[in-house]
């Protein structure tokens, strides 16, 4: 189907999304974390692109870019694991949502035991840790009949593996759709339910392709 450009202006309005972004800390003692070096500029990018559409976006916000700010979307701020994953319970339990594009990078690991106070410095320290409990999981069991987009990313492999292993992962979490993505350089295919793979250069490209893939599957 082929919308023209006069068309696409709101062609998302009343639509609800909820778009998840950036890092989550997870603590090891009072002032040190285990995070990861996420900007949250896709979600921010994907959340202007859909807002400017017309939808109603909610945007959960890691520990980044903390002066953002925007009238038209509502911005839920968190920081650690732990609170991304319980507000955005309670939202999904309060609020019913067209479609939820998961991009935060949320922490796989955290530590078995959490130090009290403040770890002595200068010395050799052992740190074992646990899987944490998957937030995906959490969205498809809260909001079940919301279009799912989820993303991949993976570093120091081959696109085909890059493909390959986006595509295990959204067939074992049921997401309609998986963004495999690459930071340096940049680069990423979004994947639909039944393999179909198209590619895109930069982030900009993304937040337009993405939405305009998916608004046929949830207009109406």
């Amino acid at each position: 189907m082929v919308i023209s450009q006069q068309g696409t202006t709101h062609i998302l309005r009343d639509k609800r999304i909820l778009i998840t972004a950036g890092p989550t800390w997870v603590p090891i003692d009072d002032v040190r974390v285990i995070s990861n070096i996420s900007t949250g500029r896709t979600g921010i990018l994907l959340a202007e692109e859909a807002s400017q559409k017309g939808a109603k976006v909610t945007l959960f916000l890691g520990p980044t870019c903390k002066d953002y700010t925007n009238r038209a979307i509502k911005i839920v701020r968190f920081r650690f694991f732990d609170e991304l994953r319980e507000r955005l319970k309670k939202e999904l339990r309060l609020f019913n949502y067209d479609l939820i594009i998961h991009t935060a990078a949320v922490s796989d690991f955290g530590p078995v035991r959490y130090k009290k106070g403040k770890i002595k410095s200068g010395q050799s320290l052992n740190l074992k840790l646990k899987p944490l409990p998957k937030i995906i999981k959490d969205i498809k069991r809260l909001a079940s009949k919301a279009r799912l987009v989820m993303f991949k990313l993976e570093s120091g492999v081959s696109f085909s593996t890059l493909k390959q292993k986006a595509r295990a992962a959204q067939i074992q979490l049921d997401a309609d759709y998986v963004v495999a993505n690459t930071l340096c350089p940049y680069r990423a295919f979004i994947i639909d339910r039944t393999g179909n793979t198209i590619a895109v250069r930069n982030r900009s490209e993304l937040a337009k392709r993405l939405l305009k893939i998916i608004y046929p599957k949830i207009k109406n």
